[in-house]
């Protein structure tokens, strides 16, 4: 019995982060089934976004003394109300929830379990894919790898935020999600993490993707193409590069600001194109025409 108590106290505190933003009918199924989780050393932080919904009197509502609620006075974006919540937290490891997917009771022992024993710093899960209320199957393009992927995650995200979990001491050295990024905030963080650490897949499926909603950030924003490019002309900045990542970067750099200027220039805006192809050049050097640079 002893044993078990000091077992019990040695168990490290996670910290469960939800940002949120009018999101009042769906942000209580999140919260609950962060609070539903069968690890008992566990905090829940929500940080309402600047919501103009009843979100706020949801939150209010909801008494749980492991509950921690946030709240911006206006909206900053998904990657500000992150980093808020995650300088707040408390806990040795600190797990990400987005406010309309939830969790599976046992994924917070299950994949604390998981990062332990591989001495893991970040990890995610599988997940359960819904839309409009039915459950789909995830194409192949998203399967998810485990360990170093850095030249896949170039090309699409492939961590997914409410399965990911990761130490205090993984954020403090890769920092936290850009803010300056309305979306693709998580693609941008992977990569700065895929330099240097693995990430883990636990191959359990314990959260639940809701998605198939206009307010979505994948369907507010369009041409994230845009944002991606921003995202890996800044990597290029960097000066821990290895040159095979530079390789890599500078190869997607350029795929996906080619198809970004295609489509300025069907759309008639040439000189849209015309200034992400510059960025690019100047990031990574100028295009050659085996580029099949358009200009």
């Amino acid at each position: 019995m002893e044993q078990e108590r000091v077992r019990e106290r040695a168990a490290p505190l996670v910290s469960a982060v939800i940002p949120t933003r009018d999101r009042a009918g769906l942000v209580g199924r999140a919260v609950a089934s962060a609070l539903a989780q069968t690890y008992a050393p566990l905090e829940v932080i929500v940080v309402d976004d600047g919501s103009t919904d009843d979100t706020p009197a949801v939150l209010a509502g909801l008494a749980d003394p492991r509950l921690r609620l946030l709240a911006h006075d206006r909206g900053r974006g998904v990657s500000a109300a992150r980093n808020t919540g995650l300088a707040a937290a408390r806990g040795e490891y600190l797990a990400l929830l987005d406010s309309d997917d939830a969790w599976l009771p046992e994924k917070t022992a299950r994949q604390l379990a998981f990062m332990r024993e591989r001495g893991l710093a970040v990890s995610q899960t599988q997940e359960i894919w819904m839309r409009g209320g039915r459950r789909v199957n995830p194409g192949r393009v998203h399967a998810k790898p485990d360990g170093f992927f850095f030249e896949q995650a170039l090309e699409r995200c492939l961590v997914s935020p409410s399965t990911v979990m990761f130490t205090r001491r993984f954020l403090d050295e890769v920092g936290g999600f850009d803010e300056s990024l309305p979306a693709c905030e998580d693609y941008d963080l992977w990569l700065r993490t895929l330099l240097r650490h693995p990430v883990g897949l636990l191959d359990e499926h314990l959260a639940v993707r809701h998605g198939g909603r206009p307010d979505q950030l994948s369907a507010v924003y369009v041409g994230q193409d845009l944002l991606r490019v921003r995202s890996m002309a800044r990597l290029l900045g960097r000066d821990d590069l290895s040159a095979w990542h530079r390789t890599c970067i500078k190869k997607e750099l350029r795929r996906k600001a080619l198809r970004y200027a295609q489509g300025c220039l069907k759309r008639d805006r040439p000189e849209e194109a015309a200034r992400v192809l510059a960025l690019v050049d100047e990031a990574a050097g100028p295009a050659s025409q085996a580029d099949g640079d358009p200009r």
